[in-house]
């Protein structure tokens, strides 16, 4: 069973009314942009400047995973997640866990997506301009 710790944000936001708007690569890692339900000016962005797998999946998607439905520590409307046990790490090769000991699985869960990552950094999140509106 995975065990889901929450990690911090600078806002807390209605995550069943929110969704990933963009996702970008930046050298090693990734940056996304999640909307802030009725503010279309800003995003909470999450950034990671070294990265080694990305998926994401529409939020309905991970019922199949049968041993992620029931989880511990998932708490309502908080989307971001330090996740241990989970079936997204299992299925990870033995090599990538191998050579990148210190990675850990990240899961950021909205209304509509759900965006796995595997890093050996922390994410850091902020609030930003949506790139739309950024000059």
């Amino acid at each position: 069973m995975p065990k889901y710790h929450p990690i911090a944000q600078p806002l807390q936001v209605k995550t069943s009314l929110s969704d990933l708007i963009a996702l970008t690569w930046e050298d090693q890692g990734v940056c996304a942009d999640f909307a802030i339900p009725d503010d279309a000016w800003r995003a909470l962005t999450v950034q990671f400047h070294r990265t080694h797998v990305v998926r994401i999946l529409d939020e309905m998607a991970l019922s199949p995973e049968n041993e992620d439905t029931v989880s511990e520590g998932l708490i309502a409307e908080h989307f971001a997640y330090l996740v241990e046990d989970s079936s997204f790490w299992k299925s990870q090769s033995e090599a990538l866990k191998l050579i990148h000991n210190n990675a850990r699985h990240y899961r950021f869960v909205t209304g509509w997506t759900c965006l796995d990552v595997i890093s050996d950094e922390e994410p850091v999140i902020t609030i930003t301009a949506r790139r739309s509106n950024r000059s």
